[in-house]
């Protein structure tokens, strides 16, 4: 493999110039506004594919499109479809930004070097490791040592509504033997990782009724329900004392962590203490007498994301709101049923209001909890890869959700090997995003090594 990784290395200008065309396309998929960024984003990419000599096509969808590529290889080799979103968060607040969000620029740091740009980590640039590894590999060898198809998504970042209907109708084009995924963190700064464990999700907005208009609270305050006062009793109550979630029935079916699994989680160099400690904080906030990795790995979870409502103008206005709005996530693990978790919490909320006050909820995606079999074949040679790369790797679990993992697994029966190159501190999600330089040089080089030892 050396002629590919060399050729990567002195060709590092041009994967980053593609990267960086890549980072200026703000596609915000939450935002209807950025509806057509998004589709240029698609387009985009079907058409890198293509350069590549791959046949590739933007399919539209409900929402946002899908883009699906393939690549030919040896007849006898595995088959893999590379999954990769190309939508991101939204980049408010600006003004915690240093850069502009959707101008990527390198910054030094530290002896490394950060790409800073909105959806530089989350997913731009880690699916761009493995596009650029293809095209390395094209572009030494001519063809690639397996057979390779891409699925790019549009919606991740807003729920993936439209992705269970198209895998479905396109259960055929998508068949493979394995599917990767590169959306996923490092263990540590120099340990690539294997993601085995995944939380699920169940996404909610509501809005609470009361009265048929704001209220002067002079004339009013006492009598009249508040509905910002409602929603903090509401959102209150899905918390116990013990940092648990309230909600009746919410941990039906979930199974403490097999003795083995805990063992081997205790026995990787997991500072509890630092884990808070380098975003603020010193308290873990979830269930007592539960280690912070089981919290963020096995447990599930309920956080509130935001809450509004009533006169937030400069100055002062005594009103009294008939509206306010929340927006909520419950993560979930093995176990749970996402509707059946979505149904317990509308029915905790609407048990918790006055008898003239109404609720209105709006799903915002359901995912199952995902666990890879133990038994994966690709498993091992990853593994191998990665260390040949970096001198290391390692499986672990993550607190985060990839909602197409299970549903590939439901309608294609297929499960997924979750490759990370990203570091913990890469800010994704929050003002000042980052990618690593030695993450993207390091994951196209790994991804090289990975589809050689899946094609022997």
């Amino acid at each position: 493999m050396t002629d590919t990784l060399t050729h990567i290395d002195a060709t590092m200008d041009d994967r980053l110039a593609r990267l960086f065309d890549f980072i200026r396309i703000p596609s915000v998929s939450t935002d209807p506004a950025h509806a057509p960024d998004v589709a240029r984003a698609a387009k985009w990419l079907a058409q890198t594919l293509r350069d590549m000599g791959a046949e590739a096509k933007v399919h539209p969808t409900t929402g946002h499109p899908m883009v699906v590529g393939h690549l030919d290889g040896p007849a006898d080799a595995p088959h893999v479809l590379f999954y990769g979103h190309y939508d991101v968060q939204p980049p408010d607040p600006l003004d915690l930004w240093n850069t502009e969000p959707f101008e990527p620029v390198l910054v030094p740091v530290d002896g490394d070097t950060h790409i800073v740009g909105r959806g530089a980590s989350d997913d731009k640039g880690a699916l761009m490791t493995f596009v650029e590894a293809c095209r390395a590999l094209i572009e030494t060898r001519g063809r690639l040592p397996i057979r390779v198809s891409f699925l790019f998504e549009g919606e991740e970042e807003s729920g993936s509504a439209s992705l269970p209907g198209f895998l479905e109708n396109a259960a055929e084009e998508l068949a493979c033997d394995v599917v990767l995924v590169c959306d996923t963190d490092m263990w540590d700064r120099e340990t690539p990782a294997v993601t085995t464990m995944l939380r699920g999700l169940v996404g909610q907005q509501m809005t609470i009724t009361a009265g048929d208009r704001d209220l002067h609270s002079g004339m009013f305050g006492n009598a009249a329900a508040n509905a910002l006062g409602v929603m903090s009793t509401v959102l209150a109550s899905l918390r116990d004392a013990q940092g648990g979630v309230a909600i009746e029935g919410f941990y039906d079916g979930v199974a403490e962590l097999p003795e083995a699994t805990a063992a081997e989680w205790a026995a990787l160099p997991f500072d509890e203490a630092g884990f808070l400690g380098n975003v603020g904080l010193s308290v873990p906030a979830g269930e007592q007498g539960r280690p912070v990795l089981h919290q963020v790995w096995a447990r599930p979870s309920c956080e509130i994301h935001g809450v509004w409502g009533g006169y937030t103008d400069p100055g002062f206005k005594t009103v009294i709101p008939c509206q306010a709005h929340a927006k909520l996530s419950f993560r979930l693990v093995a176990g749970q049923d996402p509707a059946q978790i979505r149904d317990a919490f509308q029915a905790h909320v609407r048990a918790h209001l006055p008898a003239d006050c109404s609720v209105r909820f709006t799903d915002h995606g359901l995912s199952p909890a995902w666990a890879m079999d133990a038994a994966n074949p690709f498993l091992a040679p990853t593994l191998e890869a990665l260390a040949q790369e970096w001198g290391r790797s390692t499986t672990c679990g993550t607190g985060g959700t990839i909602p197409i993992i299970g549903a590939l697994r439901e309608k294609l029966g297929v499960d997924a090997l979750l490759v990370g190159f990203a570091r913990f501190d890469n800010r994704i999600h929050s003002p000042n995003e980052k990618y690593d330089l030695s993450s993207f040089r390091g994951g196209m080089r790994s991804w090289v090594r990975i589809m050689e030892g899946l094609g022997q």
